[in-house]
């Protein structure tokens, strides 16, 4: 099954995970590497966000569960979805800490990947991450994604400008891996 690895399971979100995104959307430690604002959102500010992405046809959107206890570990998507032109944006997020550091973030992008290109046939899928991310910036190369650029010092944290590095896949350089 494409949505499924030996340690995690994908399962479409539905309304019902709007208060564990809202939990995750709000923890700051969670959303300071793939966030560009770290407000803080109220719940009806949640809701409104999730049904804008499960009612669209541009995005798909999984909870990213660990297989053996079934509990929701983060979430990942494939957003911009252009049809027309085959690409799409990808985005992961972990939200449970404890899982932080484990591997499960490359089992999730490797399952999200694999769907993208070998289901909906996807012929390029990229992907935003901030210069300061040395960890996610390492996994994508090591899935295979290129540096294609980046906005220099387009985010102000902690202090300091940083750039957001811009990372692509094409569908043939994925599969001959």
């Amino acid at each position: 099954m494409l949505f499924e690895s030996s340690r995690i399971v994908f399962r479409k979100m539905t309304v019902e995970d709007t208060e564990l995104y809202h939990t995750w959307r709000n923890d700051m430690e969670v959303m300071r590497s793939t966030s560009p604002s770290l407000d803080t959102y109220h719940l009806d500010s949640t809701v409104d966000f999730v049904q804008q992405i499960l009612g669209t046809n541009s995005s798909k959107c999984y909870i990213i569960q660990e297989k053996h206890l079934q509990t929701p570990i983060g979430i990942t998507s494939l957003i911009n979805i252009d049809d027309k032109n085959r690409n799409a944006e990808c985005i992961i997020d972990i939200g449970e800490k404890e899982y932080w550091g484990k591997g499960y973030g490359t089992e999730a992008m490797k399952l999200l990947l694999d769907f993208a290109f070998l289901e909906l046939n996807m012929h390029r899928v990229s992907l935003s991450v901030f210069s300061f991310n040395k960890n996610a910036i390492h996994l994508y190369e090591k899935i295979g994604f290129s540096n294609e650029g980046k906005s220099r010092q387009s985010l102000f944290r902690e202090g300091k400008w940083h750039d957001t590095i811009h990372m692509g896949l094409l569908q043939n350089e994925y599969i001959k891996q």
